[in-house]
């Protein structure tokens, strides 16, 4: 049966694909079989010409700018295809020579050996959803922007505000600055104007977000994360929409790593030393969870508003998060006790705050179920 497997390597690019075939068993030929375009018509006519006499097809292609619409089409027929990650494709160390030809061939070849790694594909709905929240990721990084050019503005011109800024107060002192050139108004009203209609944008994805919340399958993993500290209805939601569906994740130690939380290791017969963080994953979902851990620095306590957030929620879950509440406050002090720099202690409390994400969304499964 392995004889009448064909792996199709695709390298994709925005106008073509490259395809490479690699014949099933272990010394098939891999060969190339040339450049398509990058449309649906030209896919379906590749799948046919591949595809005939019972030939079971594996496709493969890395993750990239192009999404995945080349994968729901192809799994759409009923062949395998798998999107790979391509910080986890083997190399070799001394090739030097890259083609789009030689990818594809690579591609191809290592699909064959079982070498690569895929990555989750999420649904057309999931994908939408992680593109709103990445759009209000955006905007949030153009309001910092925005409001550090109005800050450097001001700051060349010697006006110091000496209190909490963005507040309504901040922005009367603003209107009562004076400048000696007529000009320095316009530039300081124009600055003004890019950080409200920033702040306005990301009003705006946020509504957006608390909308389309009740129609995703996986709104009861966000309602039961809010349960816990440092989680509110966007942040949780944001983490949601990057790790997609948690049960994939055995246990908890595969999503910190996944996430890029656990440290690194060289080790060599008795010698063995680890660094920093891998920071392998997906970054946005790393950053949350590191701003998440800033919030344990106070003592356990449940808020008015936490209080709010899990009065529906099962009493399982709300144990759960209780329960790592006073754990990583704790850990929390006692890290910092040891005179260790504050980024270390967060980025541990932030490892540490995976395992309960993590059992959380395993409680929230096993509920429905």
């Amino acid at each position: 049966m392995a004889d009448r497997i064909t792996y199709v390597g695709l390298d994709v690019h925005k106008e073509g694909i490259v395809v490479a075939v690699a014949a099933g068993g272990l010394r098939g030929e891999v060969r190339e079989y040339g450049r398509i375009a990058n449309t649906p018509t030209a896919l379906d006519r590749l799948l046919r010409k591949l595809g005939g006499d019972g030939v079971s097809l594996r496709f493969c292609y890395e993750a990239g700018p192009c999404g995945y619409g080349i994968q729901r089409q192809i799994s759409a027929t009923g062949h395998e295809c798998i999107v790979v990650a391509p910080s986890l494709i083997p190399r070799r160390a001394g090739d030097r020579v890259k083609t789009d030809r030689r990818d594809a061939a690579s591609l191809a070849r290592l699909h064959r050996a079982g070498e690569l790694t895929a990555v989750w594909v999420p649904d057309a709905r999931h994908e939408a959803m992680r593109d709103l929240v990445r759009a209000r990721l955006d905007a949030v990084h153009s309001l910092r922007r925005a409001r550090q050019r109005l800050s450097g503005f001001l700051l060349r011109h010697g006006c110091h505000y000496g209190r909490p800024a963005w507040t309504k107060l901040y922005r009367r002192w603003l209107s009562g600055l004076k400048f000696e050139q007529a000009v320095h108004h316009i530039v300081l009203e124009d600055y003004i104007a890019a950080v409200e209609a920033a702040e306005a944008r990301r009003d705006r994805l946020t509504t957006q977000i608390e909308a389309m919340l009740p129609d995703w399958t996986l709104a009861p993993v966000v309602a039961a994360l809010q349960t816990m500290r440092g989680m509110a209805l966007v942040n949780a939601a944001t983490l949601i929409a990057e790790l997609g569906d948690l049960s994939r994740f055995a246990d908890p130690r595969q999503l910190m790593a996944y996430l890029g939380l656990v440290p690194s290791e060289h080790s060599s017969g008795t010698s063995v030393r680890r660094g920093g963080i891998t920071k392998a994953g997906n970054a946005a979902a790393r950053r949350l969870l590191i701003e998440a851990a800033w919030s344990y620095r106070f003592p356990a306590r449940i808020s008015r508003e936490l209080l709010l957030r899990q009065e529906n929620q099962p009493k399982p879950i709300r144990d759960i998060a209780w329960k790592g509440q006073v754990r990583l406050c704790a850990r929390y002090r006692k890290l910092a006790r040891t005179g260790k720099p504050a980024n270390v202690v967060t980025t541990a409390i932030a490892r540490e705050l995976t395992g309960f994400v993590w059992a959380i969304a395993r409680q929230v499964m096993v509920a429905a179920g």
